[in-house]
């Protein structure tokens, strides 16, 4: 939840939690922050990064038919590209009295990266038949983050639940693909 006291584990976690302490303490009339936490953004986009959970795997099952899972045990909460864009667009319509210094979690689902792959796969196979089989090949890993985030507070106090699924954005993903 947004009250699980925060342990950031890389300079990129860490600065984004110094980042929100600053943001909070200048809120004023005339500045309202409001902090959102995003899951791993999964989903085309015009300027991908391909190194994310879904996206990454979803490149290996249609590029080189095979994924590589490592670990696999670790959770991954996700949320599709086409959802954060728009809860950015909303956030700026709402009133500031209900987000004035809040901070929210926006994810949309939690699964491990074991199932990730195994989603990949089945929807890769589907939408690329000629790529099939598609193997998922497990190894060690001493990466053992895992995160498991709930999103309730944003959807009690916001009314905001994502509408599209990591299958969705596998989907979009193999288009995009095939498109070049």
């Amino acid at each position: 939840t947004e009250d699980h006291p925060l342990k950031p584990l890389t300079d990129y976690s860490r600065f984004k939690a110094l980042c929100e302490e600053i943001l909070l303490r200048y809120q004023s009339p005339a500045f309202t922050p409001a902090i959102i936490r995003p899951a791993t953004v999964c989903g085309y986009s015009p300027r991908m990064r391909m190194d994310l959970s879904v996206n990454i795997l979803t490149n290996l099952a249609v590029n080189n038919r095979r994924i590589t899972v490592f670990g696999g045990s670790q959770k991954r909460p996700n949320i599709h590209i086409d959802d954060v864009a728009e809860l950015y667009v909303k956030l700026l319509e709402y009133p500031d009295a209900k987000v004035a210094g809040e901070i929210f979690n926006a994810a949309y689902q939690n699964h491990t990266v074991s199932q990730l792959a195994e989603m990949v796969r089945a929807v890769v196979e589907r939408e690329c038949p000629e790529k099939a089989p598609i193997q998922v090949h497990t190894s060690p890993s001493n990466d053992l983050r895992s995160y498991h985030v709930s999103s309730k507070k944003i959807a009690q106090k916001l009314g905001y639940v994502p509408r599209r699924t990591i299958e969705d954005a596998i989907r979009d993903l193999c288009r995009a693909f095939r498109a070049g």
